[in-house]
């Protein structure tokens, strides 16, 4: 036993010097060994020739010993040692093939003109014969020389790659993209792919690079027997239907699942085919995205200034990105949080001009300094994006979501007004409609700001856009499940019946842009967010895609635990897009026109007034009575949990 381990150690260190040694001297050794199986092959066509060796002359023999050194220098003319023996592929066989083949050639015209030289000077008998190898010689030498060297090469590459490969992975699409994977993880020592998987009947059962292409059903019992570790996705050409339902019937099965990117992605050089992706959310919505319509996208944004507040969020920077691609004359990012800002900055100056980006540094409830910022620019377009929208947080603090969410936009659409912007587009939410919560109502209120001021107002047409959750913005619960995922668990779910409604961050910004081209003025544009989806079991399927298994009643010996913490303050169970029923199709599939009760300027003048005496004085029940009173449908939390009055009465009790 101990003579077995010694010897493996000793294999291992010859491979890792091997390796590890400098590449003339690993060319040097491939030519030995070429050599050898040349001269091997050599003299097997010399014995089936029936030639006698020691009969033959000075010339002859240099004829005979002329083939390996030859056809060595042919090798390595035409690129054969460039090639690397552990990553041997077909191209290599190839080179080898077409190397005997010159050498053949090469060495008949060759013999000719030597056999012609050498009688022309007399230095030999005339009678000298042309060959001295018979066909059958040849014919064996040849295929000897091909078995030898392909042979040997095959030999080092079992020996020199690394065969225990971390992780055994089954590829899920056995096209182009798949066989490209394969070949990329083949000299990997991460992952070693071990079949393919497709559903093409005319596939199935044969072989691609030495890989067995099976049934989709088979993956099942490969799971099963702890034969896969891993499922890597290769089809970048197919929809996000059928990727959605590929998931659907792989999430079962409680393997990792990674995906290969899209096409696009790979057309545009931005990954390599063998950089896989985690499976991400949009990947399980599986939700279809409608062509932009790109006279839209342009209406308010090429040849234009564009000014984009709250740049710095989520929102604020998709759009900001999407702006650029539209080509503005201008655009201008401006948030309250250098950091952010400074972020951004950088990302567009990647591929935007340094002379057409502006960034400012700003307050929105600072109306001077907006209207300076519009007229000195000449603003054009407002994408007003500054807002909180965290629930929990604008709970306990109202009078800054007021503040921010409901002064904010009245000075940036004020200051728009008075330097004559043309279009100024508000980022709503689903929280607006019927809200529970304070940052749902200062929402709504910001809303009827628009609607109100746009009724006498001609020169600036304003349009509120409102949609639900987009995935991987700022405080949303998919990026906070994948990190729990991650750290073993458990994911933290608020309620076992929470709805939502998800969109991409990118499509959500490209829609904003297009509806708020169709504004005419006071319009409430809502986008179409696709089936509301239940969040648990959105984090189930995570878990499951992540390749561990739910624990639960069921299922005491799984891997991570759902928890269910309670609704938090002014949290919904379910969201909604519209207030009333009066909704309009318009020339865009996914965006619809809201018709909505609003007040009148002398009302919203009212409420405003009374919000800043409110603010003014500290008083939070004064704050929610007046949000409940102007916002339709407002049903505020009964509990204050706004962090300054919970402290004063803490502080009354001791």
């Amino acid at each position: 036993m101990v003579f077995l381990i010694n010897r493996y150690r000793i294999q291992l260190t010859i491979k890792e010097k091997l390796l590890n040694a400098p590449r003339e001297f690993k060319v040097f050794i491939v030519i030995l060994s070429d050599l050898f199986s040349l001269f091997v092959a050599t003299y097997s066509s010399i014995l089936v020739s029936n030639i006698d060796i020691y009969s033959l002359n000075f010339i002859q023999i240099t004829r005979l010993l002329w083939i390996p050194f030859f056809s060595i220098f042919v090798f390595y003319i035409i690129g054969v040692y460039r090639s690397i023996v552990r990553y041997i592929d077909f191209s290599l066989i190839y080179n080898i093939l077409k190397g005997l083949i010159l050498v053949f050639v090469l060495n008949f015209f060759l013999k000719e003109i030597f056999l012609f030289v050498i009688q022309k000077v007399n230095y030999v008998d005339t009678n000298i014969p042309v060959s001295l190898i018979s066909i059958y010689g040849w014919f064996t030498g040849l295929t000897l020389a091909i078995f030898l060297l392909i042979g040997s090469r095959l030999l080092a590459n079992y020996l020199l790659s690394n065969n225990r490969s971390e992780k055994r992975v089954v590829i899920y699409g056995a096209g182009s993209a798949g066989i490209q994977l394969a070949s990329a993880l083949r000299v990997s020592k991460e992952m070693q792919p071990i079949a393919f998987i497709d559903s093409n009947p005319s596939l199935q059962g044969t072989y691609l690079g030495g890989i067995k292409v099976l049934k989709p059903r088979r993956l099942e019992k490969l799971v099963s027997r702890n034969k896969v570790d891993e499922v890597l996705i290769a089809m970048p050409s197919a929809s996000k239907a059928v990727l959605r339902s590929l998931l659907k019937n792989i999430e079962n099965l409680a393997v990792k699942v990674r995906i290969l990117p899209g096409l696009a992605e790979l057309a545009q050089g931005k990954v390599l085919v063998s950089e896989l992706k985690e499976v991400e959310i949009s990947d399980l919505l599986g939700r279809y995205e409608v062509e932009a319509n790109q006279q839209l996208l342009n209406k308010n944004i090429k040849d234009k200034v564009v000014l984009i507040t709250g740049a710095g969020g989520s929102i604020g920077s998709e759009i900001s990105k999407q702006v650029c691609f539209n080509h503005p004359k201008k655009i201008i990012i401006l948030d309250s949080n250098e950091y952010s800002l400074y972020i951004l900055r950088n990302e567009i100056l990647e591929f935007l001009p340094e002379e057409m980006l502006h960034t400012i540094l700003a307050n929105v409830t600072d109306k001077n300094r907006l209207k300076e910022i519009c007229k000195v620019f000449n603003v054009e377009t407002i994408y007003h994006a500054a807002a909180y929208k965290h629930v929990p947080l604008v709970e306990e603090n109202p009078f800054e979501g007021v503040i921010n969410n409901i002064f904010g936009t009245q000075s940036c659409v004020q200051a728009a007004i008075e330097a004559g912007v043309d279009t100024f587009v508000l980022i709503s939410t689903d929280k607006a409609v019927r809200p529970t919560n304070i940052m749902g109502a200062t929402k709504r209120f910001s809303e009827m700001i628009l609607q109100s001021l746009s009724k006498n107002n001609k020169s600036t047409r304003m349009t509120m856009v409102r949609f639900g959750n987009v995935l991987g913005s700022s405080g949303s619960a998919i990026p906070l499940f994948l990190e729990q995922i991650r750290q073993g668990g458990p994911v933290t779910v608020t309620h076992p019946e929470v709805i939502r409604y998800f969109m991409s961050i990118s499509e959500a910004s490209e829609l904003v842009i297009q509806a708020g081209a169709m504004g005419e003025g006071g319009d409430v544009f809502v986008l179409d967010m696709g089936e509301p989806v239940k969040i648990v079991e959105l984090a189930k399927r995570l878990i499951r895609l992540s390749g561990l298994e739910l624990k639960d009643e069921k299922n005491q010996e799984g891997d991570i635990e759902i928890e269910f913490t309670g609704l938090r303050p002014g949290e919904k169970l379910y969201e909604e897009l519209l207030i009333g029923e009066n909704v309009s199709t318009t020339q865009h599939k996914q965006i619809f026109r809201a018709e909505e009760d609003t007040l009148s300027k002398k009302e919203l003048q009212d409420y405003l007034d009374q919000l800043s005496h409110a603010h003014k004085n500290l008083d939070v029940l004064a704050l929610k009575q007046i949000l409940q009173d102007a916002v339709q449908g407002f049903v505020p939390e009964k509990d204050i949990v706004d962090i300054i009055h919970v402290q004063k009465k803490s502080n009354l009790v001791k």
